[in-house]
């Protein structure tokens, strides 16, 4: 990935050089052209395009905005309930993240989104433990954070 970049940075450089344009928006023009180059050059790369990367990143970004607006608002129809009628309870979650900054990030979105904690990593860092403010079942809320934040994750991560 970090191949393509520069090859794409070099060739922004060739056309800003080619074209007798050193402004930004030669080099923008030429960095255009480049990544075109480089798709046009994609079967002879071993491993996905960057540009894929960058767009599971932002994917992933708008997933947790919508994730955080959708949870907030469950929280907050639960505190404006006159009489509070919750259900809390702490649940494990066992994850296929590898990497330590995989797992941190999937700990960080858990913790991020309103009514839910994580309270604990096991040593292998396989298993998440996870406080729930309003609970009802075990298999929804894991299989609901393995489809969206460590399938999104995954994405970001994976070559």
């Amino acid at each position: 990935m970090a191949l393509q970049i520069l090859l794409n940075f070099f060739l922004a450089g060739v056309w800003m050089f080619m074209t007798n344009a050193f402004t930004p928006t030669g080099f923008a023009v030429g960095f255009i052209v480049g990544l075109l180059l480089i798709i046009l050059m994609r079967r002879f790369f071993s491993y996905r395009l960057y540009t894929s990367r960058i767009w599971a990143v932002i994917s992933l970004f708008f997933l947790f905005l919508k994730e955080l607006i959708l949870s907030s608002f469950s929280v907050f129809k639960l505190v404006i309930q006159p009489k509070l009628a919750i259900r809390p309870a702490v649940f494990e979650l066992e994850t296929e993240l590898t990497h330590d900054w995989e797992v941190t990030l999937l700990s960080a979105l858990i913790t991020l989104t309103p009514g839910t904690l994580v309270i604990g990593i096991s040593e292998d860092q396989k298993r998440l433990y996870i406080h729930a403010i309003d609970f009802e079942d075990i298999e929804d809320a894991v299989s609901s954070i393995k489809n969206t934040f460590e399938r999104a994750i995954l994405e970001v991560s994976r070559p």
